[in-house]
């Protein structure tokens, strides 16, 4: 709801820059037509590459069965989630309760369990957090290495970026967007922020 005395146009149109992007196309026209599966496979294909090009000891079959689940199953979650706008627009949407799920912490619990469920030999998963120490909008994300690496050697997993459960992946030191803190490090820090008062 708009903060009294603001303008709905005003406020709405404040909250679409803030989200960086455009409104997020129908989840079930993405899964849908056949360009977007032919545009699916390929980024599935890419991610696929970038993981087995971790470390020469990941397993190949492993790579591209996270490469599917990461850009499949987040479109899933959108349709199910009733996800339409924007990120910033959809969080405002769950925190309000008119939108079940869909905040990046929800996108990075689910991906990372459906990771985990699979077993996987050859791979680890870290969880991070970006914008914990400034004003802006604190940003959660799954992070996939080479099995025992750090988190900074693996590839940012982020379904909620471009909305709509369209996945942006890249390397952790290569994301210009956000600078990734490990969460347990995040935790801490707010406890000791917590202690202080």
């Amino acid at each position: 709801m708009p903060a009294r005395g603001i303008d709905r146009r005003v406020f709405l149109t404040g909250c679409l820059a803030l989200a960086g992007c455009g409104v997020a196309p129908d989840a079930s026209a993405v899964l849908s037509s056949g360009g977007a599966i032919a545009a699916r496979a390929a980024k599935i294909d890419a991610l696929a590459g970038r993981i087995i090009a971790l470390r020469a000891d990941v397993d190949p079959v492993e790579a591209q069965e996270v490469a599917r689940i990461a850009v499949e199953e987040p479109l899933h979650w959108a349709q199910l989630w009733q996800v339409t706008d924007p990120p910033l627009i959809h969080n405002i949407k769950v925190n309000s309760g008119r939108r079940p799920r869909g905040l990046c912490k929800d996108w990075a619990d689910d991906l990372e369990a459906r990771m985990r469920a699979e077993n996987f030999q050859t791979l680890s998963w870290h969880r991070a957090i970006a914008n914990h120490d400034n004003m802006r909008i604190e940003h959660s994300t799954l992070i996939v290495s080479a099995l025992g690496e750090d988190m900074y050697d693996g590839i940012v997993l982020d379904p909620w970026r471009q909305g709509g459960g369209r996945l942006f992946f890249e390397s952790v030191l290569a994301d210009a967007k956000y600078r990734w803190t490990p969460r347990q490090e995040v935790f801490a820090w707010k406890r000791a922020r917590l202690a202080r008062r």
